[in-house]
């Protein structure tokens, strides 16, 4: 529990923690029956559903799919980091292997290294040397992912870019255990492209880049403004109070804030730990709080929201 929780605020995330919920972990366990028994259903239905309302079913399930997985990283349902691994290791939306979300997300978790470009695998900032030595082109595309349209079109191919010459430098250099990851995720990403060949009317390249790169795009709206440079750390991280839809599909994580002070509280409780304590919450976060996604569309939708360059780096 991190210190500066008071002894009451202690008491009530322990409260949460020892409900019936909590201690079984039921939600997460209906979450991974629905998320495989969805897709299983899409794929096998996809005849009688058509191509077109397949995509569509399938899209919000594959993001979907990656919230279970973040909390699967984190240690839910189980306590047992190979049995969060075997649960989350399907590759229904391809692009990026279980282990490596994993081992870079928790990397992130290092909120003194948070924005910082080069430290925080998820930064999205550069480096003073390295805006300087982008060309306009990359300016640009870097500035277009700065306004939600942009980062909705450009987010994930420029995020996959980004991983395929990163990946590609650990192969060439001959890591063992990249190798292992990615030649176990290419083997069932292959099995499971052959069904979807078999079972349904879903050519492969479409469900590849017509449902999957869409998965991701609206995934890339969730991570768009959670983060800001900020001298202090714990003012780095936004409180979203998004709506029903987008906390169901992200699963809470919109309280960001609450999530990186207590990241091993459960995407059911994250509502009730914020709403117990809001405006505690929002003094500590430095009033960075975003009134729902909706707010980010009216303002952003073209205009950038900060700079790519990171203020002190």
């Amino acid at each position: 529990m991190p210190h500066y929780f008071d002894d009451a605020h202690r008491q009530q995330i322990e409260t949460l923690r020892q409900r019936f919920t909590a201690r079984t972990e039921w939600p997460t366990w209906l979450l991974l029956i629905g998320v495989y028994g969805g897709w299983l259903a899409i794929v096998l239905g996809s005849e009688r559903l058509g191509v077109w309302w397949s995509t569509l079913l399938m899209i919000p399930l594959l993001v979907l799919w990656l919230s279970v997985q973040h909390e699967l990283l984190h240690g839910h349902p189980t306590r047992w980091t190979l049995a969060n691994k075997v649960l989350g290791y399907a590759p229904f939306a391809v692009w990026y292997p279980y282990t490596l979300y994993r081992d870079s997300h928790l990397h992130h978790h290092r909120d003194e290294d948070l924005t910082i470009p080069g430290v925080d695998p998820e930064s999205r900032y550069l480096s003073a040397e390295r805006w300087r030595g982008s060309s306009l082109f990359e300016r640009s595309l870097h500035w277009l992912n700065k306004t939600v349209l942009g980062r909705f079109i450009l987010g994930a191919p420029l995020a996959l870019l980004a991983l395929a010459g990163e990946e590609l430098q650990r192969l060439k250099s001959g890591e063992r255990q990249a190798w292992l990851m990615w030649l176990t995720h290419g083997a069932l990403t292959v099995l499971m492209l052959v069904f979807i060949a078999r079972y349904s009317v879903l050519p492969v390249w479409h469900y590849l880049l017509l449902i999957s790169i869409p998965a991701l795009s609206i995934a890339m709206v969730r991570s768009y403004y959670e983060h800001r440079p900020h001298t202090q750390p714990e003012q780095r991280t936004v409180l979203n109070e998004a709506g029903w839809p987008w906390r169901w599909l992200f699963l809470n994580l919109n309280f960001h804030l609450v999530h990186h002070d207590l990241p091993k509280l459960a995407w059911y409780d994250l509502p009730k730990a914020y709403r117990m304590r809001r405006e505690q919450w929002i003094e500590r976060s430095g009033g960075f709080l975003v009134q729902g996604y909706g707010q980010l569309w009216r303002r952003h939708v073209i205009k950038p929201i900060d700079s790519p360059q990171h203020p002190f780096i």
